[in-house]
């Protein structure tokens, strides 16, 4: 091989080389676990794969400030359904919800929203008492209330929490014990027993999984 060629291989293999070790470097902070993605999915072109992905929402937490995709656009979210007068499933749901909270309340990517069911009834008034009750964290865990017909629709069409048929409307009821956990491109991650606490203790683990992979991602 004379020098000429040997001038032009030379930066070749370099090349060749350095991505190598790029891509085993990407591969060796890879996350040991992946979490699944849930909801209908479809094949755009011939193999990127599109999945199920929650809409964009308005609704006002406790401060009476409006809460959309925007504030949380990036960051991993739980989100949940209640309503304050609820004297089964809800106190101990928000209880356990506290673990959530309290587990990451320095992480600044992980966010809780709370939807009632009962927007007539809480009013944010209502539910900033509420809030307090649980010891919210501002800007950590929003409780939303508003447009009953929207609420139910995110919950049915976006976070996928309920199967029944509604609108929203007078005889329209929701009563659901999961929380859904939902990553930074709004996909759906996880659902869990909001009432168990051994499923929330798997969803505090499945967060920081989720983090860990959208750092592993650049995200």
């Amino acid at each position: 091989m004379n020098t000429k060629s040997i001038k032009y291989i030379a930066p070749l293999v370099l090349i060749t080389i350095l991505v190598a070790v790029f891509f085993l470097k990407k591969s060796e902070n890879k996350p040991i676990t992946i979490l699944p993605y849930y909801g209908p999915k479809k094949i755009s072109g011939k193999s990127d794969t599109v999945f199920h992905a929650i809409r964009d929402f308005s609704f006002q937490n406790q401060y009476n400030e409006t809460i959309t995709m925007k504030d949380v656009k990036g960051k991993v979210f739980v989100c949940d359904y209640f309503f304050t007068t609820c004297q089964s499933i809800c106190p101990i749901m928000s209880n356990q919800m506290e673990r959530v909270q309290e587990a990451f309340k320095k992480e600044k990517n992980v966010l809780i929203l709370s939807h009632t069911v009962d927007p007539e009834e809480d009013s944010v008034a209502t539910m900033m008492n509420y809030a307090k009750s649980h010891k919210a964290i501002q800007g950590k865990w929003h409780f939303l209330t508003g447009n009953k017909p929207a609420l139910y629709e995110q919950a049915r069409v976006s976070y996928l929490l309920d199967a029944e048929e509604g609108n929203g409307g007078e005889e329209d009821f929701i009563h659901t014990d999961k929380f859904a956990l939902i990553d930074w491109n709004g996909n759906i991650r996880g659902y869990y027993v909001g009432t168990d606490s051994a499923e929330v203790s798997k969803l505090i683990v499945d967060i920081n999984i989720l983090l860990n992979e959208k750092t592993w991602r650049g995200k």
